[in-house]
Parts: structure tokens; sequence; C-alpha cells
């Protein structure tokens, strides 16, 4: 690859490089479209909106790889549909097979994605696996700082905020942590719980402690002796049952899914606070350009923003009021996973994993 990345990544991307891998595709292909699409892309004329519109109409379809689930992309995309009358192809899978689908069909010479939405380190290595271009979009000014990457050839459109959750069955008001030094009170030592695959979270914590000190809090964690599980929704469940009285490593979007249907669980965001985007882009050779760009347009928008609010997921459009993400917070730097992880990762499994390989959360 162009890139450092670790093992793993270099693994599971290698694997995705045959054209057999996906039987039954129909590709689209012909001379490079890069510099017409960048063209169309960044566009800023007064007429913008309606040249994309016009020309989506024309290309009648967008095509579609992403990670999030079913039960809430169909109804986005959907809602898209009813408003545009352009068909979305939607194709879902993990984030990993996502980039892993993506470069395959690139390095075959086959382009027939126009939109991609995932994972921010998925989409940090198709950056630098060239797959992406540069866009602009009308909804960029309701962004905030922490949506964007400083090449902006993707953009948040949802995020994944790592937070405490407590069973408030078995954590008094009183007692709630204040602070992650608090997780290492006596009376949390058998309460706590991890979910077994938070390496990226792991290693900006440590970078914001500082390492010496970080490393050194991480240790006194394990020594409390964690539960290990994997599945972010797991742990949300686990919570509420009250197996696991706290969890330390957990989506707040998860917890409050569970809050809201009044189930014993509350969550907290302590400082800092660091979040995952999950993004959207438009891809370098898409063969719908205009759809690509209206797409992305309508994701960002009040309207889409909404949807993903109303499927209790964190919308990244300051537009949209949801106490969600109403605290101070920082991205994960998406170099811990590409670059860093060989270090991260064997840290992390030492400490928790008794060396073990690490499983990955589907969720």
């Amino acid at each position: 690859m162009s890139y450092g990345v670790n093992a793993r990544r270099r693994s599971f991307v290698a694997g995705a490089l045959s054209a057999a891998a996906w039987p039954g595709l129909v590709f689209a292909q012909g001379p490079d479209n890069a510099g017409r699409n960048r063209q169309i892309y960044l566009y800023r004329g007064p007429d913008r909106d309606q040249r994309i519109l016009e020309g989506a109409k024309k290309e009648r379809e967008v095509v579609m790889y992403t990670s999030l689930n079913l039960k809430d992309s169909v109804p986005i995309t959907e809602a898209f549909e009813k408003r545009t009358g352009v068909k979305v192809r939607l194709w879902r899978a993990s984030s990993e097979k996502v980039l892993q689908r993506a470069v395959a069909e690139a390095r075959a010479g086959r382009f027939a994605c126009d939109i991609l939405e995932t994972n921010g380190p998925e989409m940090e290595a198709m950056y630098r696996e060239k797959l992406l271009e540069e866009f602009t979009s009308p909804h960029f000014a309701d962004l905030p700082d922490g949506a964007f990457p400083k090449h902006r050839h993707y953009v948040a459109d949802r995020f994944n905020f790592f937070t405490i959750a407590y069973n408030t069955n078995l954590v008094k008001p009183a007692e709630v942590p204040n602070s992650y030094e608090d997780l290492l009170l006596p009376r949390f030592a058998g309460k706590l719980g991890i979910e077994a695959s938070d390496v990226d979270w792991f290693g900006a914590m440590v970078k914001a402690m500082g390492e010496q000190k970080g490393l050194e809090f991480f240790r006194k964690l394990a020594a409390a002796k964690p539960e290990i599980r994997t599945g972010h929704t797991l742990m949300a469940e686990l919570v509420v049952s009250g197996e696991i009285p706290i969890a330390v490593t957990i989506y707040n979007h998860n917890a409050e899914r569970l809050v809201v249907k009044g189930a014993p669980i509350r969550w907290k965001a302590l400082s800092p606070t660091f979040g995952r985007p999950n993004a959207i882009g438009v891809a370098r050779r898409a063969p719908h350009p205009h759809a690509a760009l209206l797409f992305a347009d309508f994701m960002l928008s009040l309207e889409g923003q909404t949807l993903i609010k109303e499927r209790n997921r964190v919308p990244a459009s300051r537009r949209v009021d949801t106490h969600l993400n109403k605290f101070p917070f920082e991205m994960i730097d998406p170099a811990i996973t590409l670059d860093e992880a060989d270090k991260w990762e064997k840290l992390w499994s030492e400490l928790f994993l008794k060396g073990e390989k690490i499983k990955r959360d589907g969720d």
C-alpha cells in the first residue's frame, strides 16, 4: 500500500484484491473522469444546487457503500429517493469490508461506487488510496471543526462518542464517577466493564494524559480486573441487566437507545471525551458524480441529520438539537489506527486481554 499500516489492516485489504471476490457485481468502466468529477464537486456558482439536481436526475441513480446498519440507512435512503426521485443502490457491510471492496475495485480499474460512508479510520485509508475527492456543500457551515480532516476529502456526518454508562439501580447518584481517576476508587473494583476492541480510544487517552501517566492509569485500571466484552451494544445491555454496573467505554447513543425505553441506565461524558467520526465522502471516479454530491448534501442537510438523530445516533450538524453532543470533545487521530496500531494493540492486549488477539466490534 501507499501508506504505513499495521499487519491486520494490510491483511484484510490484501484479501480483497481479487476481482473474483465480488461475483455478479456490475462495474462501471471507461475513461478517467476524475478531473470532470472534481469540477462538479467543487463548483460554487449561484446555480450550483439546480445543476446538481438536474445532473442527478439524468444519472437516475447513486451507488453507496456504507457500514450504517440497514435499519438506520434504509429510512435515510428512502427519504432521499422520495425528495429527489433519484434511486439509491445500497450496499451495507462492516467498515473493514467497505474498505476492502472499494480498494479491490479501484485496483482492478473498475468503478461502481459513488458514495462511501463509514468509520473515520477506513475513510482515511480510502483517502490515502486516492479513492476520494474533495467536495463542497452549503451545509459545511453547520458542522463543527472536528468534522473535517485537514485534507477535507471526507466529512463527519455522525459521531460515536466514548462515555461511561452505569446502572441506576446499582450506582447511587452521589457515587457516579466525575473523572476517569474516580474509576480507580476501591468501591468500583469488580464492577467495571470495558469493550474489548477500543484500542484507538486507549491510544488517544494515553496520549492525552501523557504517555507515562496514561500507561500508569491503565495499569491500575487493569489491576481492578474489569469485565472485557466484545460489542458496544452488548455492553449497554449488560449494564441494564446489572451484570456490569459501570461500563468504562460505551457509545453514548447505544446507552441512550435504552434510556428512552425506560431502562435503568444512564451515560456520562468524562473529560477528555473522545469520538470516532463516521464520515461521508464522494468517490473520485464516481460514475454518477451529480447524484453523489446530491446525496452528500442530503446527508448533511437538516433533514438528513434529523433522520440520523431520530435513529438515536449522534448527528454532526450543530443545527440539530441533541444532548448527545453537548459536551467538549475531541476526535481520535486516525493515525492511531492506521500508523501506530501495532504499538497500541500490543499494549492493550497485554493489559486487558492476556496477550490474546483482539476481536473487533461489529456495531
